[in-house]
């Protein structure tokens, strides 16, 4: 009958062993504690696999690993301290009664990102400057210097302002937004709800790239753009519009633009990238506004017009349920002098099917202005098509 060890004083007694027993099972005991000994010493001593886990140099088969330890705040501090004073504050002035008094109508950001002896070039959304009838740049030290519109473009919403002072030394840089990465960790500097906190300064990581969202460029309450953008975390809100938003080295890879503002919608802030923000800011610089082709058309998505149009009045065939609607066309234009009337369907544009508006317009700024394209069309329910070359958009176009 075997026992457990408290039973074991209770048990029936045993036979008596010998000497030699006793010899043996001693010389056994000696030899087990030596090995135990031996396996557990390097733990106790510092030497065993929970001990290397602790080690700066860890030697893991043939491969050596070292522990790094990083003081991230520091380096986040640092970046910060060098960059935050290319941050300034933007302020919209408009004339706000029939007397020609004048009054902030609004504030946003802008980042310096040029000087050219005492002129310096900051670059900041259109809707930031839309309206204003003066441009006042708000600096780190509080004072304020008036500012000159350079250009803007309200499809990129983003705009360029010039200001004459020596105050102003620090200039940003812009990084690459094509390598960054979802994930990686970013700065958004600005002055979100005014003046009040200027240099406010946001931290988070790069929540998406090449994020596109539908953008009403013209007012008409219909998106006519979609515009790619990054995604970050880091607290964008008003106020933050034209601000930087920096990787971790310190340089800009976005202007930031919006913030998707609805009450179940929580940290989804939103920045043009560097790649696309630096060719807008070349051409405001040397053209005073963006230089596209155009074709002078009116257009409008064939998915917001009434059904029942489709058949009795553009006469289409039963399979063509998408298209932009030409509705009206300038005679000197591209458009028309390739032929193109109104009530028109464009169905494609050199080779790309077009569903609506937005389509169209972002195969159409892909081009150059001196291009060639075949546009395919609808009239009366015939398949046309027209050879069009791409001129530069007019003033009244844009």
């Amino acid at each position: 009958m075997d026992y457990n060890r408290e039973d074991e004083q209770y048990g029936p007694e045993r036979p008596r062993r010998s000497k030699r027993g006793y010899f043996l099972s001693s010389l056994i005991g000696v030899i087990v504690g030596a090995a135990l000994m031996a396996f557990l010493l390097p733990y106790w001593t510092g030497g065993g696999h929970g001990a290397n886990s602790m080690n700066t140099n860890q030697n893991i088969g043939s491969a050596q690993v070292k522990t790094v330890n990083v003081n991230v705040n520091d380096a986040v501090t640092k970046m910060v301290s060098d960059v935050s004073d290319t941050v300034v504050g933007v302020l919209n002035i408009q004339k706000t009664d029939i007397w020609g008094e004048s009054g902030e109508a609004g504030s946003g950001s802008g980042v310096i990102y040029k000087k050219n002896g005492n002129t310096v070039y900051i670059v900041t959304n259109h809707h930031v400057i839309e309206g204003a009838s003066q441009i006042e740049i708000s600096l780190k030290d509080g004072s304020r210097v008036p500012a000159d519109l350079v250009g803007s473009d309200r499809l990129m919403d983003l705009a360029v302002l010039k200001v004459k002072t020596d105050k102003i030394k620090a200039i940003a840089q812009f990084g690459n937004s094509d390598k960054v990465k979802v994930g990686e960790p970013v700065i958004a500097i600005g002055n979100p709800l005014g003046l009040e906190f200027a240099g406010s300064v946001t931290q988070g990581i790069i929540s998406g790239t090449e994020r596109t969202v539908p953008v009403d460029s013209n007012g008409d309450g219909q998106p006519d753009w979609n515009a790619e953008v990054l995604q970050t975390d880091a607290a964008i809100n008003p106020g933050n519009s034209g601000g930087a938003l920096m990787d971790i080295s310190g340089k800009v890879i976005g202007i930031n633009s919006m913030k998707i503002a609805e009450s179940a919608v929580e940290g989804i802030g939103l920045s043009i990238p560097s790649k696309l923000v630096i060719p807008v800011i070349q051409d405001l610089e040397k053209y005073g506004e963006v230089r596209r082709p155009f074709l002078g058309i009116e257009m409008k998505s064939l998915s917001d017009i009434a059904s029942y149009h489709w058949s009795q009045t553009l006469k289409l065939p039963k399979g063509i349920k998408s298209g932009t609607v030409v509705m009206g066309v300038d005679a000197f234009s591209p458009a028309g002098k390739a032929g193109l009337k109104k009530l028109d369907v464009i169905t494609g544009f050199d080779g790309h099917k077009v569903n609506d508006i937005v389509d169209l317009r972002e195969r159409l700024y892909q081009k150059k202005i001196g291009d060639r394209v075949k546009i395919t069309f609808y009239r009366s329910g015939k398949k046309k098509t027209a050879d069009v070359k791409l001129t530069e958009a007019d003033r009244l176009q844009r």
